[in-house]
């Protein structure tokens, strides 16, 4: 039987990890995107914002697979 202690470190670890992943890609990911920035006071609507969260999702998961593409060779 395992430790529920070590378990919850365990995932604690493992989400730390993932989170310097994020971190690390971000401006690989945010150049990716190719998003511009919005124009001092004005602000997106829900329309813009889903639009711009679709486009980091795909990037970002084109900078994971860059990186381990390159990391593999």
């Amino acid at each position: 039987m395992s430790d529920p202690q070590s378990s919850s470190s365990s995932q604690a670890t493992d989400l730390q990890r993932r989170y310097r992943e994020f971190l690390d890609l971000l401006p690989l990911t945010l150049a990716l995107a190719g998003l511009p920035h919005s124009e001092p006071g004005r602000y997106y609507n829900e329309e813009q914002i889903e639009t711009r969260l679709f486009a980091v999702r795909h990037a970002y998961r084109a900078a994971k697979t860059l990186v381990r593409e390159v990391v593999a060779k």
